[in-house]
């Protein structure tokens, strides 16, 4: 019996995978082109921002990018990174090319000493690299206390009020300011406490002193003890 043995040289099948593959990075290439040649992205503007630095923007820019193919929802998550911004939104301006980076930011509202060591904390109860401008006097604060402080943000941040400072603590309570009003809390504060505390505001604007102290129960007065 005799045998065949055919010889078949590798490269004739290398060649044809090698060209497909040119091909398509050829075709790749040009629909990137033509994309950045049509929509361009020219330039980027934050608006709403103190803290948060436009660089870091244009950072999270790819360059050479496309409004076509740029992520939007990659890009704002990137810079949600930044402890300064709470929200942001991107939006695409088609004509002139300009990707606007809306932000709104968190504020320092608790600068405290919590055993030696300093924390700037936003309502949220997000640490924050600094005071950002605010004017806040130092707290002094065991982990005890920080953790009610945090509680109070956080009910307040779900309720829709506006936690501007936190100004002490002691025994008696947390004294605060919340929508330009002076505010004591106590260890336990409810959202139904909360809910009432943002009704009275609006409904007794003179009022300046609310106490809620007292479980299930908001105390008002025109100034501390009234």
């Amino acid at each position: 019996m005799t045998r065949l043995l055919l010889r078949i040289s590798p490269g004739k099948f290398l060649r044809p995978i090698a060209v497909s593959v040119v091909v398509a990075l050829l075709t790749t290439s040009a629909a990137l082109i033509v994309c950045y040649l049509l929509f361009p992205v020219t330039g980027v503007e934050v608006k709403g921002a103190r803290m948060f630095p436009e660089s870091e923007a244009w950072e999270a820019t790819p360059k050479y990018a496309s409004l076509l193919l740029l992520n939007i929802d990659a890009l704002e998550r990137q810079i949600k990174f930044n402890p300064w911004v709470k929200s942001v939104e991107m939006l695409k301006e088609w004509e002139s090319g300009i990707v606007t980076v809306e932000v709104e930011e968190r504020r320092a509202v608790l600068n405290a000493d919590v055993g030696g060591r300093r924390i700037v904390l936003s309502a949220d109860g997000t640490k924050l690299p600094g005071l950002g401008g605010a004017a806040l006097e130092r707290v002094g604060l065991d982990e005890v206390q920080l953790e009610e402080v945090l509680r109070i943000g956080e009910v307040l941040e779900e309720n829709g009020v506006v936690l501007d400072s936190v100004d002490g603590i002691d025994a008696g309570g947390v004294e605060a300011t919340v929508e330009g009003r002076r505010v004591l809390f106590g260890s336990e504060v409810g959202d139904g406490q909360v809910q009432t505390l943002k009704g009275l505001i609006k409904q007794y604007p003179d009022a300046h002193y609310f106490d809620l102290r007292s479980p299930e129960r908001v105390v008002i007065g025109a100034r501390s003890g009234g």
